[in-house]
């Protein structure tokens, strides 16, 4: 029985002795591949993929721009024909009468001692933004919009008309057909209007005659101008313009002139639209100011991010008063001298809510909205308290009401 069991503690012996050999025997494969993975010939890696602004970093085109590369506004006054008897009425708006001689009597039409009486005119306002550095034969989308008392514009057909300047000179010829999105129709007893008929766009209807003086090469500096002016925000686009420039031109390039604008050194080794192109995708996390904004007659409030509340302890309860008429009539017996006469009955109930007194404050947003919704309470209240809070000292932010 001894040997027998000497025998088997012999035989699990060599079996996990075994065991174990192969084991290591597993772990000098493995090492041996690792090593030979590590020694084996580095591949170049591809280039690096830009970076895409996530969780508040924005770039540095969407929060600032170049000073000096701006849009210029253009307008000019024109006629739309072609419109089914929705146009003015030439008794009433007169302008549109005397445009419509005008053109005529340029064409070779003597229409003076005539009295016009079409409806399918109108008088229009003809406004486009002219992109800058924008050349000649190049095209730009118009807005029509209606100066007389027509119903719609839809299916006119606007006619050359002249857009000009600030200055006075004319920067392109507008002229097309109307892409109308409202509708107005009609009947002798309701009318039903949707959106804005009296309104168009032209895409592409705007051909450029004349370049705004001035090229990109021109600009005296380079100067980046923030849209919401914030000294901090100025740093670090300065920073991270700096940190861009180290390691392309090893040395600094911005300086922050104030709150609003950061100032560009011109690197003589490299072309200003690459430079340009190149910091506007740079990306910062701008700061944000801790401002709330209260809309009274849509009911909308905006808290900022960094908007903060000290502890303060908070009540709100609405007091009701209904005033109910009910009127009697006093009949009197019969046979007597007495009157009918209406006796006034008035009952006043006044119900105030229970009000519930909670906690409000929080170092961040999270903690300031679950404190309000924990409330429970419209946006008019909400408004309520927020301006006593800010009455009472506690609301760390602008309070801003539209």
């Amino acid at each position: 029985m001894r040997a027998a069991l000497r025998a088997g503690l012999v035989l699990r012996t060599g079996l996990v002795l075994r065991a174990g050999l192969v084991l290591r025997a597993g772990l000098v494969l493995a090492l041996a591949l690792v090593l030979a993975l590590d020694v084996a010939p580095v591949v170049p890696a591809r280039a690096a993929a830009p970076v895409i602004a996530t969780g508040g970093f924005a770039r540095i085109k969407d929060v600032a721009s170049l000073k000096g590369v701006r849009d210029n506004q253009i307008v000019g006054y024109g006629l739309v024909t072609g419109l089914q008897g929705t146009g003015d009425t030439l008794r009433n708006a007169q302008f549109t009468e005397q445009s419509l001689q005008s053109m005529l009597d340029r064409m070779g039409i003597n229409v003076r001692d005539a009295r016009l009486r079409t409806r399918n005119v109108a008088a229009v306002m003809v406004t486009a933004d002219l992109p800058p550095y924008v050349g000649a034969g190049s095209r730009i989308d118009v807005t029509v919009t209606s100066l007389g008392d027509a119903t719609s514009l839809r299916g006119g057909t606007l006619l050359m008309t002249p857009l000009s300047g600030g200055d006075g000179d004319v920067y392109a010829a507008a002229q097309g057909p109307l892409a109308v999105s409202g509708f107005s129709a009609q009947g002798q007893a309701e009318q039903l209007t949707q959106g804005v008929p009296t309104a168009g766009r032209i895409p592409n209807g705007a051909l450029i005659e004349r370049e705004v003086p001035g090229a990109f090469r021109d600009l005296p500096e380079l100067v980046f101008e923030l849209k919401n002016p914030d000294f901090k925000t100025a740093t670090m686009v300065a920073d991270a313009i700096n940190a861009y420039a180290i390691g392309r031109f090893r040395r600094r390039i911005a300086s922050p002139r104030d709150q609003r604008s950061v100032v560009l050194q011109r690197p003589r080794d490299m072309v200003l639209p690459r430079l340009v192109a190149e910091i506007g995708d740079l990306t910062i996390q701008p700061d944000v100011p801790a401002r709330v904004v209260v809309d009274q007659r849509t009911g909308t409030v905006v808290i900022g991010r960094n908007v903060q509340i000290s502890t303060v302890a908070v009540t709100h309860g609405n007091l009701t008063v209904r005033v109910t008429e009910t009127p009697e009539v006093s009949q009197p017996a019969p046979f007597s001298n007495g009157q009918t006469t209406v006796v006034p009955r008035t009952e006043v109930a006044a119900r105030e809510e229970q009000g519930r007194l909670a906690v409000l404050g929080g170092s961040d947003l999270q903690t300031l909205v679950r404190g309000l919704n924990q409330v429970g309470l419209k946006p008019t209240d909400i408004i309520a308290i927020l301006q006593a809070v800010k009455t009472a000292g506690a609301l760390q932010a602008e309070l801003v009401v539209q």
